[in-house]
């Protein structure tokens, strides 16, 4: 008998959701036949059969999140094969997506846990949950999981942050803030119903969460004059490209913040996060290296990325790693925003609905077209004179006709 467990898919998040199962009890499987569809980082990822033999039991539903590293399924090969090879170190901070990389240089677990010899037992913690622990200086052994068979999760970490720090700033001998209240759902209104967060709408919760505990965040807003653009101007590829112009005016933008080590990584190549709206939620293909992207290349690659993220088809490692964020909501509603920086990143563009207002020309008041623009930014490394040029770089390029 032979136990093959979840895998870190090369995205070094701590669980994965079974979509659909493409093997039974019983059947006689071969090695990299499909196995399993999971899905992950936003991304949907076939992982295949490890070897050959005979399924003996599932573990999970379809709908069931499953920890990396927790049992998936029971084989009998024949031979004593066990799980995936763990990848090393510098494999899995390179293949992270960028809002886990900097929590994969050893920031998890103890050492004890990390050798091979004997160690005491541990409260059971997703991976990114005990990593954050570690981070904030958080016992786990004191919290009470909610997860699935009580394990602890990045919100039970957060909700223990948030507490110690409530505790340290009340006035000695004031009594705690009341519990939140938990909703009782065993009787619901009419029409009513409960609908779990899964797959991108889970992945959301938790990375906005995490930014919102963690980002102090600040946003500028000002406004692009694009009235002699030429019609039918792709408005995300020229926000895309006016990125670059802002990353090159002033760097500090197009980069990672280490909270833990007080440093932050400069890049010089520019990969943008595009946010993409989608019935199952909001997708986040990265466009990568568009500062070497002619306009007809940028203009294909957005599309392609955009029809991807629609058709639930991004490949994963096509949604890590970005340097810079932009979130194009305009094209739905919306004049400003205070758009949410996901860490490690510092910087995120908004733009708007476009607008035609009256503008003073000299002694003439003009009617003309207005793209509004709101730039978050990471105020822990990136000061207001840094976002106020970056965006008037970003404004003067997009006035320009071509």
């Amino acid at each position: 008998m032979a136990t093959f467990h979840l895998p870190d898919l090369g995205e070094g998040l701590a669980e994965a959701e079974i979509l659909a199962w493409h093997i039974r009890p019983g059947d006689i499987v071969k090695a990299d036949q499909p196995m399993v569809s999971v899905e992950t980082a936003k991304a949907v990822v076939e992982v295949p059969v490890p070897f050959d033999g005979t399924v003996t039991a599932l573990h999970g539903a379809v709908g069931d999140v499953i920890a990396t590293g927790a049992p998936l399924v029971e084989f009998d090969s024949g031979t004593v094969v066990g799980q995936m090879p763990t990848p090393s170190l510098d494999h899995r901070i390179a293949a992270a997506p960028a809002a886990a990389q900097l929590n994969a240089s050893g920031l998890g677990g103890s050492g004890a846990a990390r050798s091979g010899g004997c160690a005491p037992a541990r409260a059971r913690a997703l991976p990114l949950a005990r990593s954050l622990a570690h981070r904030l200086g958080i016992d786990l052994d004191s919290l009470h999981g909610s997860g699935r068979d009580g394990a602890i999760g990045l919100e039970d970490v957060l909700a223990a942050q948030a507490e110690q720090t409530a505790r340290a700033r009340r006035p000695a001998g004031r009594a705690a803030e009341p519990a939140p209240t938990v909703l009782a759902l065993e009787r619901l209104p009419e029409g009513a119903r409960i609908e779990p967060l899964r797959g991108p709408r889970r992945s959301m919760a938790q990375s906005m969460t995490r930014a919102h505990h963690e980002v102090p965040l600040s946003t500028v807003c000002d406004d692009a004059d694009i009235d002699d653009w030429a019609a039918r101007t792709d408005i995300t590829s020229r926000l895309v490209r006016a990125l670059v112009g802002g990353c090159r005016a002033e760097p500090s933008l197009n980069a990672w913040y280490d909270a833990a080590q007080l440093r932050r990584v400069l890049f010089e190549h520019i990969d943008v996060a595009l946010a993409v709206d989608t019935p199952d939620g909001l997708i986040v293909p990265v466009v990568r290296h568009v500062e070497r992207l002619g306009a007809e290349a940028l203009r294909a690659e957005v599309a392609r990325l955009k029809h991807a993220a629609r058709t639930r088809t991004t490949r994963p490692e096509e949604l890590r790693g970005f340097t810079v964020m932009l979130s194009n909501f305009g094209s739905l509603a919306g004049r400003y925003g205070t758009p949410m920086v996901i860490p490690p990143a510092v910087a995120l563009l908004g733009a708007g609905k476009v607008r035609a207002e009256a503008v003073a020309r000299g002694a003439e008041v003009r009617v003309r077209r207005r793209l509004p623009l709101s730039l978050s930014f990471d105020h822990r490394c990136v000061t207001g004179g840094e976002a106020c040029r970056f965006l008037a770089a970003v404004i003067a390029d997009l006035e320009r006709p071509e």
